[in-house]
C-alpha cells in the first residue's frame, strides 16, 4: 500500500484540493493508498520542499511547488 503526503498550509485551498483529488482518484482506480496531508513547516522541510503544494509517495518526493494535472495523479497512484 502507497504512503501519500499532500505537503502544504493549512488554510491553502489549492493543497487541501489537492488532497480531496488524490483521494478521488484513489477511490476511482479501486486501489488502497494511505493519504496524509503535513501542514507543519518543519515537517515540509524534511523533505527538502520550499514550494507547496508538493506529494511524497512512500517517502519520494515525486512532485512540488505546483498542483498535477488529473493525468499525473492517476500516474503516481499506478506506478
Amino acid at each position: 500500500m502507497k504512503e501519500i503526503k499532500v505537503l502544504g498550509a493549512k488554510n491553502c485551498s489549492t493543497c487541501s484540493n489537492l488532497t480531496s483529488d488524490i483521494e478521488s482518484k484513489i477511490k476511482e482506480l479501486g486501489t488502497e493508498a494511505k493519504v496524509e496531508k503535513v501542514t507543519e513547516i518543519i515537517e515540509i522541510m524534511k523533505f527538502g520542499v520550499m514550494q507547496t503544494p508538493a506529494i511524497v509517495v512512500n517517502g519520494k518526493v515525486v512532485i512540488k511547488g505546483r498542483m498535477p494535472t488529473s493525468e499525473e495523479i492517476l500516474n503516481i497512484l499506478q506506478n
